[in-house]
């Protein structure tokens, strides 16, 4: 019995140090988008020169963009757009913690980064935060689905409430529109969900 409760609290943790990783997460957040904001603006005082350095398809030198290119943005209202869904989402997801921020925007961003690389059209630049957005919120969708959990859901539901139909539209291929990025990040959202599932541990049954 001592031992089960161990276990329970080690898992669960104390409330302080719940809001200790939460505070964290929000942190990480923050940090990402003003990392955006601050690139913005460094790209605007150099002409658009950092534009450049977004993912280039089947380019090698265009693989620093799976890295660089969610920090780039088209001007300042295409950053706006980004940034409202982002710290929204970023937000619910960092209740869990800084790690699994930093774990479901590696997922997603290598995912849509390279899926870009691999299919979008050559002579093309893709730039933008919007990959990891779509990926934010399948993660938000999918994570209820696969840990089995009534709250998730209901979370899930009010993202595709508030979101579902900038998102649908973001997936149909426009003009100057990476789709490919959004489609990518959606399925790297849905990858992280799986990956960092909940294990549910098996209590041996009392004899």
């Amino acid at each position: 019995m001592v031992e089960g409760v161990s276990a329970f609290s080690s898992a669960t943790g104390s409330a302080p140090a719940r809001r200790f990783r939460r505070t964290d997460g929000f942190k990480l957040v923050g940090a990402l988008v003003a990392l955006m904001w601050v690139s913005e603006m460094v790209d605007v005082v150099l002409g658009g020169r950092l534009d450049g350095l977004g993912i280039e398809p089947r380019d090698l030198d265009g693989l620093i963009g799976v890295v660089l290119g969610p920090f780039l943005h088209v001007g300042f209202g295409h950053l706006v757009a980004n940034t409202i869904p982002f710290l929204v989402m970023g937000g619910v997801i960092a209740l869990a913690g800084a790690l699994r921020v930093a774990a479901v925007a590696v997922i997603v961003g290598l995912i849509s980064g390279l899926g870009t690389w691999l299919i979008a059209p050559e002579s093309t630049v893709h730039i933008g935060a919007s990959g990891l957005v779509f990926g934010f919120a399948t993660y938000l969708v999918a994570r209820g689905v696969f840990n089995r959990d009534l709250l998730q859901l209901v979370v899930g539901a009010a993202v595709v409430l508030m979101f579902g139909t900038a998102l649908l539209g973001g997936l149909v291929p426009q003009q100057g529109i990476s789709w490919q990025a959004h489609f990518f990040g959606a399925a790297g959202g849905i990858a992280a969900a799986r990956v960092l599932a909940h294990r549910r541990e098996e209590h041996p049954a009392r004899a």
